[in-house]
């Protein structure tokens, strides 16, 4: 088993969730049942799959839970991307959120190829 708040990873996912519910408290409120539920849930499960699979007793479970948590990570991408479109955040924020994102992605994916 591993320790899950060790890893830097989690620490950025978890940081990262808190602040896109941030970000979505400034949405409209019709996109509360929409894009502000959506986001919420996916960058919430990016920090909580890596905390599940750190309980898994072999690294090829934990490693599925890692993916799943690389899911996450690309549907957050995509609702950012929408968002601005949208106009509900700015090119900066969409810039900054996806920056930090794609650095949880590539640290989570280097580790994860350690496992296998």
């Amino acid at each position: 088993m591993h320790r899950y708040k060790d890893f830097k990873f989690w620490q950025m996912s978890r940081s990262f969730c808190k602040d896109i519910y941030l970000l979505t408290s400034k949405f409209p409120e019709d996109e509360k049942y929409g894009l502000v539920s959506q986001l919420r849930r996916a960058s919430v499960s990016i920090s909580s799959n890596i905390a599940e699979g750190c309980s898994r007793t072999s690294n090829k479970d934990f490693s599925r839970f890692l993916v799943i948590a690389l899911g996450s990570c690309y549907e957050v991408e995509t609702q950012l991307l929408l968002s601005y479109d949208l106009g509900f955040i700015s090119k900066t924020d969409l810039e900054n959120y996806t920056e930090t994102l794609m650095s949880v992605v590539k640290m989570m994916s280097k580790f994860n190829s350690t496992l296998s």
